[in-house]
């Protein structure tokens, strides 16, 4: 059994070996399920890939951008954060 302690605040840190088991990351989103006395089923939330289609699309250009144009974008920062 892997067992974990609760802090004052309420917070549990889920061990490593139950994190890869879920294939858990930071900023993944947990559910919590009560059934039973007792008893609690940890969940990790998925999203559809329907849930998130088209979140980028407010990004997408008219026309590509050429490697010309990337590197002088990448100039221009460059410039901006050690000049």
């Amino acid at each position: 059994m892997i067992a974990s302690t609760l802090t004052t605040k309420g917070q549990v840190t889920i061990p490593k070996s139950v994190r890869d088991a879920l294939h858990l990351f930071t900023g993944d989103k947990i559910e919590f399920v009560v059934s039973g006395a007792n008893e609690v089923t940890l969940k990790p939330v998925t999203k559809k890939s329907s849930d998130v289609f088209g979140m980028l699309a407010q990004y997408k250009k008219s026309s590509p951008t050429s490697v010309e144009e990337m590197d002088q974008g990448i100039k221009r920062q460059m410039k901006k954060k050690f000049l």
